[in-house]
């Protein structure tokens, strides 16, 4: 049938272009003529209407290259990327993010398509920018402030494209104009990284002018996004400044650049914090919990990343997702979830590690290390104090432990053709088993994702009506929390502990319903350095930032050891070990974790971009 079906069609060709010459003869303006396939530049770029029509495809092209950040945390101690539920090909199904190595070490190399992506994102952005600044030309004096705004908007999304470029690459490639053939770019050299970041400086500032204070629409950025991104964008600098950076060819540490970065940093982030009435979710309060083994009442924080929270205050800069039936929903469902949630596959899951991080509602402070044992081997394990897996060791702890992950024996909604299938308790290596609970009988949850002992609360939604893919929470790119968390480590390297700082970061924890700081955690820079650090572990897990944290302030050799160490272990609340990593690393593969390689692709193409350092 397909070789009949090919000789049809050519039979067809000698007609069809004998018609279409015929037609030709008859239409001598033929080349004037619009076309009636698709819509010509000149007839577009008419009004505000169209501009903003063009801005929605930036942003269109831009937010994959952020929303599935969360693979990153896989990069850090506490989080476990076992792989991707991204499409290769598909960029609105995550195919930047597609062939990522998303374990702490040896990542540096598998980044060519997020480089690719990013720049695609780039060209999008200038699209807009360079048309709608030709409209701007003979616009009317009532459209100059909407079309500025679109200006802005673009310019924002083209330098936060260009900040996770050079978080990642540090030198690379600037393209401030839309491309329109491969031959403008084809011997682009890397452009210093001081003077990328000074183009980007210029993008957040001119959307700083442009934006309104409040965009009235979930999805759109206003002023307070582009000061934040701003203020992050100089925190960074001041961070590489301070702690160096020698795997990029020619960076130089200078510790007065360092402060001025930081000072900077902080006065764009205290703005923020003052000027635009913005709180954080439900005013910070904790809300209620329920005990544990109970998910009747969960914390507010919990919440926070449901689509409750859509359009709240806290969420500065957000990237919208569609949800149910339109094909661009998001899949943080499928991705931290187990087989219980809608067939989910548990993608993510936190590592063992990260429960010793939540301190205790009494002191404040960390509670003895949890105890790895074995219940199959150990009948006291369930019962013992401070066991990992008895679970009243986790009785009396931060509320964002409950909001964020699940120990033995809590419970979560489960979940199947987009209907409920009511609480299923997660037990350890117990997959879809029957189990009495007080009496009630279940099915555990299903999900042999987790190689720790806890699984993902934190982004699994507890009510029924979507599908794993079909999320609509609106995915956070910047938030109020980590601006305060921010500005106190930008202040704190400026005049040490200050009291507005120590102020914001006990505005976070009360959200977890735990006492402020204690003067011993504010008494020096490096207490209080420490205890920031501590609120961006558990306030930000599963976002996507502690790589980028780990890197800038050059901690990976304090978290995994030097290098030729023995390495470190990562286990499970029985006491078993998982995986191990830095195990006799070289000083080379540290510094292939410190900065990415360029894409080889893109080298063999321009013969002009050097390669990084460690990767030569």
């Amino acid at each position: 049938m397909m070789k009949t079906k090919l000789k049809k069609n050519t039979l067809l060709v000698p007609a069809m272009l004998l018609l279409l010459l015929l037609q030709i003869s008859c239409r001598k303006d033929l080349l004037n003529r619009e076309p009636t396939t698709e819509l010509a530049s000149a007839s577009f770029w008419n009004s505000e209407a169209d501009a903003t029509t063009a801005l929605m495809g930036a942003y269109a092209a831009t937010r994959p290259c952020f929303d599935r950040d969360y693979y990153l945390d896989g990069q850090s101690e506490y989080v476990r990327a076992r792989g991707t539920s991204t499409t290769s090909g598909n960029l609105t199904l995550g195919d930047a993010y597609n062939g990522g190595n998303y374990n702490p070490t040896g990542y540096g190399g598998s980044f060519d398509k997020m480089f690719r992506y990013l720049y695609g994102a780039v060209n999008r952005t200038n699209y807009v920018i360079d048309n709608v600044n030709r409209m701007l030309t003979t616009a009317s004096a009532t459209s100059v402030a909407g079309l500025e705004r679109v200006v802005g908007e673009a310019r924002l999304l083209r330098g936060m494209a260009y900040f996770k470029l050079i978080s990642m690459w540090g030198d690379v490639p600037y393209i401030g104009h839309e491309i329109k053939d491969n031959s403008e770019v084809a011997g682009l050299s890397r452009m210093p990284i001081a003077q990328v970041k000074d183009s980007i400086m210029a993008d957040f500032t001119y959307a700083y002018e442009k934006l309104p204070d409040n965009s009235g629409e979930l999805g759109r950025a206003s002023k307070p996004a582009a000061l934040a991104f701003r203020g992050k964008l100089q925190l960074y600098w001041a961070s590489w400044k301070n702690f160096g950076w020698p795997e990029l060819e020619g960076f130089t540490q200078d510790a007065q650049e360092a402060k001025t970065a930081y000072a900077a940093a902080a006065e764009d982030f205290k703005k923020v914090i003052n000027d635009y009435k913005l709180d954080l979710y439900m005013a910070g309060d904790p809300g209620d919990i329920s005990p544990p083994g109970k998910a009747d009442k969960l914390p507010n924080y919990y919440y926070l990343f449901t689509p409750k929270a859509n359009g709240n205050s806290e969420m500065i800069m957000v990237f919208t997702h569609g949800g149910t039936g339109t094909g661009q929903g998001e899949e943080l469902m499928r991705d931290f979830a187990g087989r219980s949630h809608e067939g989910s596959q548990c993608w993510v899951s936190p590592r063992y590690e990260i429960a010793d991080r939540y301190q205790l509602l009494t002191t404040g402070d960390f509670a003895p290390p949890m105890i790895p044992m074995n219940p199959s081997t150990n009948t006291a394990a369930r019962t013992t104090l401070n066991s990992a897996v008895n679970p009243q060791s986790y009785a009396n702890r931060d509320y964002r432990m409950k909001a964020t992950i699940e120990w033995d024996y809590e419970m979560s909604v489960g979940m199947v053709s987009l209907k409920s299938t009511g609480f299923v308790p997660f037990i350890y290596k117990t997959w879809a088993q029957p189990v009495k609970i007080d009496g009630v009988s279940y099915t555990t949850y299903n999900t042999d994702g987790s190689n720790s002992g806890y699984v993902f609360r934190k982004f699994v939604r507890d009510y029924a009506g979507q599908g794993r893919s079909d999320g609509d929470l609106a995915w956070p790119v910047m938030r109020l929390a980590d601006v305060f968390l921010m500005y106190a480590e930008a202040t704190n390297e400026v005049n040490g502990p200050q009291a507005d700082a120590i102020a914001l970061v006990n505005r976070i924890r009360h959200r977890g319903n735990l006492p402020p700081l204690t003067a011993d955690k504010t008494d020096t820079k490096e207490h209080f350095f420490s205890a920031i650090e501590q609120e961006r572990i558990v306030e930000l897990a599963g976002e996507g930032m502690r790589g980028f944290d780990l890197r800038r302030w050059r901690a990976l050799e304090r978290v995994w050891g030097p290098p030729g160490s023995a390495g470190v272990w990562r286990i499970d609340t029985w006491g078993a070990n998982q995986q191990r990593y830095f195990q006799n690393t070289s000083a080379r593969e540290y510094q292939q974790d410190y900065i990415f390689r360029i894409p080889p692709s893109e080298r063999d193409k321009n013969p002009n971009l050097t390669q990084n350092i460690p990767w030569r």
